[in-house]
């Protein structure tokens, strides 16, 4: 018997958990090894973040223009999620992860090798198809092997292998790109992610049972939610506003703030550990206060990249809201995650993939705003003025769902 329409079904706002539910809330092991998979999927997201002027140089395009390298693979992800999530939706989980895979390490390869840009923007489309094939499933298999009571939870520490990307692989993809080349740390995300195709074998169970009971119809007419379009719409302005600050940051802190190149890689760790703390810490909040994390992390997101536009000018007053910005902008990523899943209900695969592509729109949107802003008067400091205005329209999905969660409250009372 399918259990997909409760895949997601998170506890009410202020459920406390029992001493029982939490002993027994141990997640399994194939949640930590779908992380490891999203660490590589956020490595190459953001790496190119801390090699723009590297890229730009040798490739003779503008550090503007590199910036497509984001915002194309955001496109992709828009693109490749809901698209990939429905054609692959009759095949074992395994399977799907693992041709995922594949075509991502395939993808790198190109990149690796390429000697034009348009060829580069090519690879990083194809390999962002595989990636939002990758997370889209990802997540789905992630809840349901830990259960309705800690699927947030579980979202979260997926969601944390791409926030451990920020810490670990951005940072040393950068110091490898600065010290050997840009081209090395895409040589080695492509074995890395050949490695995990192995391990996903080992772990992840085999579920060609229920993936034949699964109706594509079903994925699709259960969409009709309105709440979900808010989750979606929360989606696509939270991610979109830290996001286009932070595609950017790399000029911010050396032409502006006055930090030294070698450091820039520091920072991407502060920044980074600030969104692994945040997906946690959320991720535990989130399945007994959901609204009020996403409410709060909205707010504090805006307040912080509005501070990074004033203060710009001061090394260590930016260094720390950058990483504050991290925890905040990023913190809310798996509630909204499991909340989306939750109002689709029946349709779990399909609302996954519909996150992952209203994040990725408002990475794409805002990146790209935000690489127009570089040559007006705002100069570097654009970017996280433009970041300011898309967080702050978060505020108005999440701010309506908690209210109409606290509509329907009253009401079942």
């Amino acid at each position: 018997m399918s259990t997909r329409g409760a895949v997601l079904e998170a506890p009410a706002e202020g459920r406390a958990e029992s001493p029982e539910q939490r002993s027994a809330a141990r997640l399994p092991l194939v949640v930590y090894v779908l992380a490891l998979g999203t660490f590589l999927m956020g490595t190459t997201e953001f790496v190119v973040a801390g090699l723009l002027p590297e890229i730009a140089g040798d490739l003779q395009v503008s550090v503007a223009q590199t910036g497509l390298m984001i915002t194309v693979f955001a496109v992709g992800m828009i693109v490749g999620a809901p698209l990939m999530a429905m054609l692959t939706l009759r095949l074992p989980k395994r399977l799907t992860l693992m041709l995922a895979l594949g075509v991502f390490a395939a993808g790198h390869v190109v990149v690796a090798l390429s000697s034009t840009f348009t060829l580069v923007l090519a690879a990083r489309f194809l390999t962002a198809i595989a990636t939002g094939a990758f997370w889209a499933v990802a997540n789905v298999a992630a809840a349901r092997a830990a259960g309705p009571a800690v699927s947030s939870r579980a979202l979260g520490l997926v969601g944390a292998g791409a926030m451990l990307a920020n810490v670990v692989g951005v940072p040393l993809g950068a110091f490898a790109g600065q010290a050997m080349g840009w081209r090395g740390p895409f040589w080695a995300l492509a074995a890395l992610a050949a490695a995990a195709i192995a391990l996903i074998a080992r772990t992840v169970p085999h579920d060609g049972g229920d993936a034949q009971a699964v109706s594509i119809r079903s994925e699709v007419t259960a969409l009709r939610s309105g709440r979900l379009w808010l989750v979606l719409a929360a989606c696509a302005t939270t991610t979109g506003g830290v996001l286009a600050a932070y595609s950017y940051i790399s000029p911010l802190l050396t032409d502006r703030s006055g930090i030294a190149s070698e450091i820039v890689p520091l920072v991407l760790v502060g920044f980074g550990l600030g969104a692994l703390a945040g997906s946690l810490v959320g991720g535990r909040l989130g399945d007994r206060r959901p609204h009020t994390v996403t409410v709060v992390a909205a707010a504090g997101a805006t307040l912080l990249l509005l501070a990074i536009s004033l203060l710009a000018g001061y090394a260590v007053p930016t260094i720390i809201l950058v990483a504050l910005l991290g925890f905040f902008g990023l913190g809310a990523n798996p509630v909204l995650m499991a909340l989306a899943v939750r109002f689709a209900r029946q349709a779990p695969v399909l609302a996954s993939a519909l996150t992952v592509s209203a994040f990725n729109l408002g990475t794409a949107i805002g990146s790209w705003i935000a690489g127009l802003t570089l040559d007006t008067s705002l100069g570097t400091t654009g970017p996280a003025v433009v970041g300011t205005v898309i967080a702050a329209l978060t505020l108005i999905p999440t701010t309506a769902i908690a209210l109409a969660q606290r509509h329907r409250s009253a009401v079942a009372v």
